[in-house]
């Protein structure tokens, strides 16, 4: 009985450890400002798949000329992708279909980019979406921006 409790209490203490753990990474990730929530799907097909699979929820967070995106669901400390805004290339804007619509968040809007070479899908709010085009708009001088 009392080894069954002391494993108790220690997986107990395992599990409030790591969720410590968990929220703390989600901390440090936002403590730099410029971050939003932001699901995506890489090697995404060319035409709007309406069966939702693929998508990854994450933040986002905003870091120079780059946009480095963080799995929710992770203890890893480094970004899973980074989109440079030079390689950034808007292909357009849909809403999401079928499916789409219970794997992403609510009022998500879903914006079709290529990355070097790679179709990308991020689906953010349409505040996160403004925020976006305005920094790919805001490229210094001499970079090439294309945003639909």
């Amino acid at each position: 009985m009392v080894l069954a409790l002391t494993v108790c209490g220690v997986l107990v203490a395992l599990v409030v450890v790591g969720l410590f753990i968990f929220g703390l990474r989600r901390r440090l990730i936002q403590r730099s400002g410029g971050t939003f929530d932001c699901s995506l799907r890489w090697d995404a097909p060319e035409t709007g798949d309406a069966g939702g699979k693929g998508w990854s929820y994450g933040v986002a967070r905003y870091n120079g000329d780059r946009v480095e995106w963080f799995r929710v669901f992770s203890y890893a400390p480094r970004p899973r992708r980074v989109l440079e805004r030079a390689s950034i290339e808007v292909a357009g804007r849909r809403l999401p279909e079928g499916e789409e619509e219970l794997a992403l968040l609510s009022d998500s809007v879903i914006l079709a980019c290529l990355h070097q070479g790679s179709r990308v899908e991020l689906a953010m709010s349409e505040d996160a979406l403004t925020g976006f085009l305005a920094w790919l708009e805001a490229a210094p001088p001499g970079q090439r921006v294309n945003v639909a």
